[in-house]
């Protein structure tokens, strides 16, 4: 295994499932001072749901990088917007599901170097229970993270899946081999964030960047109409009460293992009221 060169403790935020252009935009306006503010190291962000509900574009990821997002995981939409299948390839801050076939595009893990001598890197599964089938993502990560430990052993794990049991089945799985086991894809946020075992971090569900005032990020009357009349209707992205939603880890980047875990939501309104324009105010951090 190979460890960073020195230790400092890693301050890492990591942001559940960005729907739409309300999750794009609050980290536009806003992600930069949050990182500023907050002394963060690095930022990581599921982004499969960013172009308009369902997948991610070329145009998208760039002004997600650009508004300050380090490390992108995806999910089932990955392949929504075709588009950005050439990204997948010759990026390496983007990956695929480890568990998809290897004929799929994309890279297994993505990595960034955060200065000299520390390298992060993220590695997505999908679950398989009330999923699309794919490969088994326990024999996927057991063969991958000895490829990932010959250039970091700071390693967080995005499990993309429907079922707890799913996720707390990985987070045992690999407690005191990785820093962190969080789930994405239901887009509720849960309230069991704990250390497992020897350093590695656990959530269930990192929650949502996206509007709050809807149904699981998207509007509540469509939704509604189509499950009461079974006619089909078009679930557009809701627009109110947007937020950010996940973790804020602590890692020390010689060991790997998580310090602490604490579990966030940034509420746009709020961020309006303090930041104003400017990147100099305290943010306000909910610790919920």
């Amino acid at each position: 295994m190979l460890q960073n060169n020195f230790s400092k403790s890693l301050k890492v935020l990591v942001l559940g499932d960005i729907v739409g252009s309300p999750g794009v935009n609050i980290l536009q306006n806003y992600l930069s001072a949050i990182k500023k503010s907050m002394s963060l190291d690095l930022v990581i962000a599921n982004a499969e749901n960013a172009a308009g509900g369902s997948g991610l574009t070329p145009s998208i990821f760039k002004k997600l990088k650009v508004a300050g997002v380090d490390l992108f995981t995806l999910g089932d939409h990955i392949y929504k917007k075709t588009e950005i299948i050439n990204t997948l390839i010759t990026e390496n801050c983007i990956c695929k599901p480890a568990n998809y076939p290897s004929s799929s595009p994309g890279r297994t893990f993505a990595f960034t170097n955060i200065m000299d001598g520390i390298t992060v890197a993220v590695v997505s599964l999908m679950g398989r229970t009330f999923m699309r089938p794919v490969d088994c993502p326990f024999s996927a990560v057991e063969k991958l993270i000895p490829e990932v430990n010959k250039i970091t052993n700071v390693i967080i794990v995005d499990i993309h899946a429907e079922a707890t049991s799913d996720k707390y089945l990985m987070g045992h799985f690999l407690k005191g081999k990785v820093s962190a086991v969080l789930g994405t894809h239901t887009h509720v946020q849960t309230a069991d964030e704990q250390i497992l075992g020897d350093g590695t971090a656990f959530i269930c569900d990192l929650g949502m960047t996206g509007p709050y005032d809807s149904v699981l990020g998207r509007s509540i009357e469509p939704v509604t109409a189509t499950t009461i009349s079974f006619l089909p209707n078009q679930f557009l992205v809701a627009s109110s009460d947007v937020r950010m939603s996940g973790v804020i880890l602590e890692i020390d980047s010689a060991t790997g293992k998580t310090q602490s875990i604490n579990r966030i939501q940034f509420f746009d309104k709020h961020l309006n009221e303090q930041f104003n324009g400017t990147e100099e105010k305290k943010t306000v951090l909910q610790h919920l």
